[in-house]
């Protein structure tokens, strides 16, 4: 009999933890969630307290049967799933189908894949958790009523394959919320007045502030050309005096480590990555990685965590190496991180940061895939730079007269990078500005006066990192809900990334709109956080969750029948093509299908031709000439290839253009952000590029 099985999620976590336990224990994986409520049916025994159907999910018959055989022959078995509700709750489920009791210390958890943290887990083993098992329970089953009671009602009224969510509908409710507010922002005129100065051959800008007035400065908002031409005509250019100069410094702190939320919006704005990829390479670093003379090992700790305390071990080490590789004077001492003031339920793990500050990215690079090195280094630097110590700037600002009229300017300096040595300043936003000397009373020439006309601008469409910072702030999911939440609403066609922000679609607005009307009391941003609260106090053991579930389920059954009773059959008219079917020669239409859009012909079941929807963007192929077309990879994401697919491999992520390359005369693509559009040539070897201001 062998002494002690372990039981992991992953397979790769398997083949990881198999390395530090040795031959006296074996390591199999669940593959996930074994157990669940069934596809096909609510599975939910509303009238038995909410009582949960659960079944062995379809496909993992030989995964359980291969775990009860070797569970019989162990002496002693760990479940070590991941460390946290949903983790606990797959060892409960794994405890139910192996028949270990509930008094049974056979749960093990660690923050890090690594041999000291493994080792530890196993020598202090608990009972499962049920608080934090009864909290993802009751998640999952507020889940099901939601989304299997209001989708049906979707498809009769709308169409099929429509879904509804508790987070996912609130989530298309903010981004169509947006699009409202955009559409009906009414911009505002004002102006600006800048005065671009010299000093001893030192050009600097001033802007217009307001006027003096009994000795103080009194601000003026410039609001249409007549005032500005009013501001204009009192200035003397012969006089612009200096009349106050101040000097200071100023501080930048260093940022705390990453929680799951901050990395994946700043993987998002650092490295254009999508919350699903930051999430998957973000699981492989954490489950192990073959590094080249180490082994396999966890590179990062666990990567779903609300909380940014770090472990005393991980502070002195990396203390003792910033002193040692860049001075004492760029260490902070050593500081500990408490977290960000939720509830301990929220703060059970560390923030993500490397399982060995020691293990430099660019030691490690020849081991890791470049988008795995891009991602452990924007890690690595971020948790490495919290430990640092502030930037310091040398700044100064000065008050410039012109017959009462007050222009400001001011500039800074770095003095000491501090934490930007290894976490640099990605926005640019405190780079040096530079300033001549400047003292009271000194007279400055004026170069350049620009009168500058603007309006103000709608808020902007929500990114992806934008949305998670406010689905964080709103309390709404929590950070391992957000990436399949987003991918959830691109594959049903509510919203679509244009330029990487969110539009909602028709459809989306059309439902967004009908769930408002009929579910505002349970589809809203205050009721959805109010509701993530009462889970975490399941998870403290303060309620049990038939309470929780048992109170949302009262109101939203009254709602639920009100909507069925009211909402009338919304009939949503095909939309026309200008392709003409071939076979009798109407112009077919748009349908939806169970994998997308796709072009029918309108004189079905008498003809029933149908066509794949095909986007050309008129440019011809550069490898075989044929046509360049607009298309959809499974993840929703838009990108470019040949319609003579799979004959002609031709693809590109970037937009092609008609605009051919002014150095090889071969096809440019455009890449665009909100400030710049950039047009390149598509033959790397050309190089050619060419940046313009949108």
């Amino acid at each position: 009999m062998q002494k002690n099985l372990v039981i992991v999620e992953s397979p790769a976590k398997a083949k990881t933890i198999r390395k530090f336990l040795g031959k006296d224990y074996k390591v199999e994986a669940s593959v996930g969630h074994i157990r669940d409520l069934p596809k096909s049916k609510l599975g939910i025994d509303i009238e038995n307290n909410f009582e949960p159907k659960y079944i062995t999910i379809r496909g993992k018959g030989p995964v359980v049967q291969e775990l009860k055989r070797a569970a019989k022959k162990s002496k002693r078995i760990f479940l070590a799933t991941d460390p946290d509700r949903e983790g606990e709750a797959i060892s409960w489920h794994l405890a139910h189908i192996l028949g270990i009791k509930e008094d049974e210390l056979a749960r093990v958890e660690f923050n890090e894949i690594t041999k000291p943290a493994v080792l530890k887990a196993i020598k202090n083993p608990r009972t499962i958790d049920k608080n934090l098992v009864d909290s993802q329970q009751a998640r999952r089953i507020l889940d099901r009523l939601v989304g299997y009671k209001i989708s049906p009602l979707l498809w009769r009224k709308i169409r099929k394959g429509l879904s509804a969510g508790r987070v996912q509908s609130v989530t298309v409710k903010l981004i169509c919320d947006r699009e409202r507010e955009i559409e009906e922002f009414k911009p505002e005129e004002y102006w600006s007045i800048k005065a671009i100065l010299k000093k001893e051959g030192v050009l600097f800008e001033s802007q217009f502030y307001g006027i003096r007035e009994n000795g103080k400065d009194v601000k003026v908002k410039i609001k249409n050309k007549d005032e500005a031409e009013n501001v204009l005509a009192t200035l003397d250019k012969d006089k612009f005096i200096v009349d106050k100069v101040k000097k200071g410094t100023r501080r930048r702190n260093p940022y705390a480590p990453y929680t799951t939320s901050t990395l994946q919006q700043d993987a998002s704005k650092r490295l254009g990555f999508s919350t699903r990829k930051s999430m998957m390479l973000a699981q492989q670093l954490y489950e192990g990685i073959d590094i080249e003379g180490e082994g396999t090992v966890g590179l990062i700790t666990y990567i779903r965590t609300d909380s940014t305390r770090v472990s005393k071990e991980a502070v002195e080490t990396t203390k003792s190496y910033i002193v040692e590789n860049y001075g004492r004077n760029y260490s902070n001492g050593g500081k500990f991180y408490q977290g960000k003031g939720k509830k301990e339920a929220q703060d059970a793990h560390e923030a993500i940061r490397p399982t060995s500050v020691l293990r430099r990215p660019d030691d490690i690079k020849d081991s890791l895939t470049l988008d795995q090195f891009k991602l452990y280094d924007l890690i690595w630097r971020r948790f490495v730079g919290s430990q640092m110590n502030p930037a310091q700037y040398d700044t100064i600002s000065v008050s410039i007269l012109s017959n009462n009229n007050v222009f400001r300017a001011s500039g800074s300096k770095l003095k000491f990078d501090g934490f930007l040595k290894v976490y640099d300043n990605v926005d640019n936003k405190d780079k040096d500005v530079q300033m001549p000397m400047l003292v009271k009373g000194d007279q400055v020439k004026v170069d350049e006066i620009q009168p500058n006309q603007h309006f103000t601008q709608p808020p902007p469409r929500y990114t992806e990192a934008s949305l998670i910072k406010t689905l964080e702030d709103l309390g709404i999911g929590r950070p391992s809900t957000y990436s399949p939440t987003i991918s959830t609403i691109l594959n049903r066609e509510y919203v679509n990334l244009d330029n990487r922000s969110f539009v909602p679609t028709e459809l989306g607005i059309l439902v967004d709109d009908l769930l408002k009307e009929y579910f505002k009391e349970i589809i809203n941003e205050e009721f959805t956080a109010d509701l993530e609260e009462s889970l975490d106090k399941i998870a403290e053991g303060e309620y049990p969750w038939q309470l929780i579930v048992g109170n949302f389920y009262k109101e939203f059954d009254v709602i639920l029948k009100r909507a069925e009773e009211e909402i009338e059959k919304i009939e949503i008219e095909d939309e026309v093509s200008d392709v003409v079917c071939e076979k009798c020669g109407k112009n077919m239409v748009v349908k939806h299908g169970r994998y997308g859009k796709f072009l029918a012909c309108p004189g079905y079941p008498e003809c029933k031709n149908t066509k794949a929807i095909v986007h050309k963007l008129g440019i011809p192929c550069p490898l075989c000439g044929g046509d360049i077309i607009r298309r959809r990879s499974r993840k929703g994401r838009i990108f470019y290839g040949c319609d003579n697919f799979p004959d002609c491999n031709f693809v590109s992520w970037n937009e092609p253009i008609k605009e051919k390359c002014p150095a090889c005369d071969g096809l440019m693509v455009k890449k665009q952000t909100k400030k710049t559009i950039t047009k390149m040539c598509f033959d790397g070897n050309c190089g050619y590029t060419k940046t313009e201001k949108r």
